[in-house]
């Protein structure tokens, strides 16, 4: 079995469109979250987000690009493009050969579906552009990184709805270490404040109408946020031996499913997850010393997820760092783990701790230290990034510093 280790990083993001700008936002507690601003906003109930305004694709794309890629597309290849830029890999010849991507998304081309739907729906046309379905796939953004790129390996997408990125980045990390690829990249993408994606997660009632507080008491729902985290994933060996800057090595991963209810979220079965990363690790719990949750700020999830980490955890749960980042930029859906991997790599590399913002009030039922409003300087060796998504499928990861 190979090491694997994180060689390059990139995000597009509310905090910022790269991951230098989003990891100063974490460290300084800053919220992506804003007013909605996008057509028929105004009949929407929940008119806030985490949206990546003055969002101009001509930045980075020619015309025609930009009629094949749907902004979730948009999103994961300026993502992409970052991250193998650290890497400083070059995928000509035989390294492309053994190399792949593996990327989650929950909806796709959620944009490309909502602009159609109008045209032949509300405008009547029985026509719609030829590059409607290559738009709105959801293997899209991952087809669109193997070309970029030249990567002739084992390429794929995940939909696992909220954990679908950590479920990629797991499979990846499965994949290299295996020997199936040398290289994987690897994340996920979401792009669905439009009139239809936050439509849709209206009707659920779990959305804020004013801020995302996770684990405080007076926490009142999720906010959707937008965006696309990728990173490079990459054969320890390999990376040594030429030299590479490594951020983190992926030690663990585990998956779960509650088999229990579509919406509802289950304390053992997240803490399965939890417990099978740190085991497949070879962790014991206390030598984790931060947890990124997935915190989504709802009544159900945080106290079942603190819930979780406290049965996996035992007596040594009152010791382990435990924040939500999606108090600052939002949901993401299938692109959240990935964002959240950022925050993973900066308390392992950086020794900060992001923040859960937003924090008000203590819960009894969240009573850990959830590192509230205010980020830390700590030095952690090893972390977990958990992914719990509805339809009780839940991922977890485990890092360690190198």
């Amino acid at each position: 079995m190979r090491r694997v280790v994180i060689t390059g990083m990139g995000t597009v993001n509310a905090l910022g469109l790269d991951a230098p700008t989003t990891l100063a936002a974490m460290r300084e507690g800053r919220s992506g979250i804003s007013q909605l601003a996008f057509r028929d906003v105004e009949r929407l109930t929940i008119q806030i987000g985490a949206q990546i305004h003055d969002w101009h694709p001509e930045t980075w794309f020619n015309r025609q690009q930009i009629l094949l890629y749907d902004k979730f597309t948009q999103f994961t290849l300026l993502a992409a493009k970052e991250a193998v830029a650290q890497s400083g890999l070059d995928f000509q010849g035989e390294l492309g050969l053994c190399s792949g991507v593996v990327l989650g998304t929950a909806a796709g081309g959620m944009n490309t579906w909502d602009e159609n739907y109008r045209v032949v729906y509300e405008e009547g046309k029985n026509r719609v552009h030829p590059f409607v379905v290559p738009k709105l796939m959801h293997n899209a953004a991952a087809s669109h990184v193997s070309m970029e790129f030249g990567l002739r390996g084992p390429s794929f997408t995940v939909a696992t709805a909220c954990a679908s990125s950590n479920h990629a980045m797991g499979l990846a990390f499965q994949m290299v270490r295996s020997g199936g690829a040398r290289v994987m990249l690897a994340g996920g993408s979401e792009a669905m404040l439009c009139f239809g994606g936050v439509k849709a997660w209206e009707g659920l009632r779990v959305m804020s109408r004013d801020a995302c507080r996770p684990f405080s008491a007076n926490r009142n729902g999720m906010v959707q946020g937008e965006g696309a985290g990728v990173f490079v994933f990459e054969d320890y060996e390999h990376a040594r031996a030429r030299g590479a800057d490594i951020l983190a090595e992926v030690v663990g991963f585990a998956m779960s499913s509650d088999a229990q209810d579509i919406v509802m979220p289950s304390a053992k079965g997240a803490e399965r997850a939890i417990r099978g990363a740190m085991h497949d690790a070879g962790l014991n719990a206390d030598q984790i010393g931060y947890i990124n949750a997935h915190g989504t700020g709802t009544a159900a999830n945080d106290k079942t997820e603190c819930a979780a980490v406290a049965h996996a955890f035992g007596h040594h749960a009152d010791q382990v760092m435990i924040s939500s980042t999606k108090s600052m930029h939002g949901h993401c859906i299938g692109g959240t783990g990935a964002i959240e991997m950022l925050a993973c790599i900066m308390a392992l590399r950086d020794g900060v701790i992001a923040p859960t913002i937003g924090y008000e009030e203590p819960d009894p039922e969240c009573a850990l230290d959830v590192v509230p409003n205010v980020a830390r300087e700590a030095r952690v060796d090893a972390v977990l990034s958990n992914a719990f998504a509805f339809g009780g499928l839940n991922a977890v990861i485990a890092l360690k510093r190198v």
